[in-house]
């Protein structure tokens, strides 16, 4: 076997530990998984508010209270 086919091998190999590991840690800290992706989908969101938020005109304080209020 020639060095090439060997490095793809390895390459195979240290890919597949990679996959098996990022599944069982998936399966072990499904919660932790979701809080970290909630989190980022909510920074997302949060971003792209602001993003609209800058291309809006301005209301007064006053005018957010009413609204709030009825």
């Amino acid at each position: 076997m020639n060095d090439s086919a060997s490095t793809n091998l390895a390459d195979d190999a240290f890919k597949q530990v990679v996959k098996d590991a990022l599944i069982d840690a998936l399966r072990e800290e499904r919660d932790l998984f979701h809080e970290i992706f909630s989190e980022v989908l909510e920074d997302f969101a949060l971003a792209e508010a602001i993003r609209e938020g800058r291309e809006t005109k301005e209301v007064s304080e006053d005018d957010v209270f009413k609204i709030l209020e009825s």
